[in-house]
């Protein structure tokens, strides 16, 4: 019985801290030839997918070789438009140094004009600009016809109506966000809520 022990792996007890350990002649053994077969087939699959994603990426890089036009990046137009696009948002005035290029200049804008058309009259200023907040009573406008709400501001008098109008008030902005128009235009705009819409 002692013979057939003395062939098998069998672990050996350590006396001192209890831990399985094996005799040293069994750490040499061979790997068997399943485990060799499956290393040297997953080292090919891994080489064999490493060798695509490089060809893969030498070919990607050929076709973008041959599709990207060097010209294009030499045009003066698409030079410039990447120049303003990536241009710094702040400029520093130096005193004492020529700042003139650092003046703010109108945007050339192409195509058709962008600019509002201006109403001619206060009924025309009101449909354009003061109906967006004092028709459904935004941001606490006084809706036009309200006679409540505009009872207490009339009360002020037409000259704070007025300078409500031109300077802005509360919510509403100067010129209701169209300071491009006239003041006497303002002015015949309120003079209309005043007497259609109070």
């Amino acid at each position: 019985m002692s013979s057939n022990l003395a062939g098998r792996a069998n672990p050996i007890r350590d006396g001192y801290n209890g831990r399985r350990r094996f005799p040293k002649a069994q750490i040499g053994l061979p790997v068997s030839k399943q485990d060799t077969h499956f290393f040297n087939t997953f080292s090919m699959v891994i080489g064999g997918l490493v060798a695509i994603a490089l060809m893969i990426f030498a070919l990607a890089r050929t076709v973008a070789g041959h599709t990207e036009v060097p010209e294009v990046y030499a045009d003066p137009n698409y030079v410039a438009s990447v120049d303003e696009r990536t241009k710094p948002f702040a400029r520093e005035a130096v005193a004492g140094q020529d700042n003139s290029a650092m003046a703010i200049q109108a945007v050339a804008t192409s195509g058709a004009a962008t600019a509002l058309p201006a109403p001619k009259d206060g009924p025309s200023l009101y449909d354009a600009v003061c109906k967006n907040c004092h028709g459904p009573g935004l941001i606490g406008a006084p809706k036009f016809g309200d006679h409540a709400a505009w009872a207490p501001r009339i009360a002020k008098g037409k000259n704070a109506l007025y300078e409500h109008a031109l300077k802005g008030f509360n919510a509403m902005p100067a010129k209701g966000s169209r300071t491009d128009l006239s003041d006497d235009l303002i002015k015949a705009g309120v003079d209309y809520m005043v007497e259609k819409g109070s």
